[in-house]
């Protein structure tokens, strides 16, 4: 029984090591998916990092803690480590390994209320953590990110369906801050090889889709929501040429108008956003109708 017992206490080790290791391998990946290019230089950095903490968690662990009995000089021992790291996060290079040294520091050293020194938990421990961090690092070599050409029509692609959802009105939730923000965050995402009009056209969209959302807040005080959704539902199919000569009749019939104090001003803000909109439908046909660009 004691053999049995011994082994499936074995088993439970094993099995806890190779979920740390695949638990951190995951995060790592998660985490630095997004840089794109800069993703296996950064997973390297935070796989330094992360090593450079255990060796320290292992020295404070082993040498320093075990001739601490209050809990006031075990705050100090840590605080000698977990200060100078916090403050050397300010620097911005090398940002993810000064993040790692940091921010896993306490993970990896696993203090508790009663503290249990032991070597092999340590070493098991910590060797699944940084290997789970290296693997994810190698990952990134063996599968490079996509190419820049292809993140930046997927990217456009998408942006695309944002401005046929708009047009749909099936974001009507979205305001206008959200909907900058998102297009603020693509056009910081847009690789450095990407071409001018690349660029010209993100920020075309992120434009129309501003002036989309405040012409459907005020259309309903205008009396001209039905004709606004019936001229944009047009550009949700990819018919911007109608969608323009629909936007061109409310416009007329704004102009029609004889509105005065504030209600004047919104027809004036109305008036501008479909001018602005049927201007860049105009200029950019094949991108909203078909999402191409020449």
């Amino acid at each position: 029984m004691d053999l049995v017992h011994r082994n499936g206490l074995r088993l439970l080790k094993l099995v806890n090591t190779l979920l740390d290791f695949s638990r951190r391998a995951a995060t790592v990946v998660l985490l630095f998916a997004p840089k794109a290019d800069g993703a296996h230089v950064d997973s390297l950095g935070f796989t330094i990092g992360i090593s450079l903490a255990a060796v320290c968690a292992a020295a404070i662990a082993f040498a320093v803690l075990p001739n601490v009995e209050t809990f006031v000089g075990f705050d100090l021992m840590i605080g000698l480590y977990l200060v100078p790291a916090g403050a050397l996060m300010a620097l911005t290079w090398p940002a993810a390994t000064l993040a790692a040294m940091a921010g896993t520091f306490v993970q990896v050293l696993s203090p508790t209320n009663q503290m249990v020194y032991d070597p092999m938990q340590f070493y098991n421990a910590a060797l699944a953590t940084i290997a789970g961090c290296a693997v994810a690092a190698l990952s990134f070599r063996l599968l490079p990110p996509l190419s820049p050409a292809l993140r930046v029509r997927r990217m456009l692609a998408s942006t695309l369906r944002d401005l046929r959802e708009l047009s749909r009105g099936n974001r009507a939730r979205l305001s206008l801050a959200d909907w900058e923000r998102r297009m603020y965050g693509r056009l910081e995402a847009m690789p450095e090889a990407s071409e001018p009009l690349q660029r010209g056209l993100l920020i075309m969209a992120l434009a129309v889709g501003a002036e989309m959302i405040v012409l459907r807040r005020i259309a309903p005080q205008l009396g001209i929501g039905q004709e606004l959704d019936l001229a944009l539902a047009d550009l949700a199919t990819g018919g911007s040429g109608i969608s323009i000569v629909r936007l061109a009749g409310v416009d007329r019939r704004l102009a029609t108008l004889t509105e005065a104090g504030a209600r004047a001003s919104l027809v004036g803000r109305a008036r501008s956003a479909i001018l602005a909109i049927c201007d860049a439908l105009d200029q950019h046909r094949s991108y909203f109708d078909g999402g191409a660009v020449r």
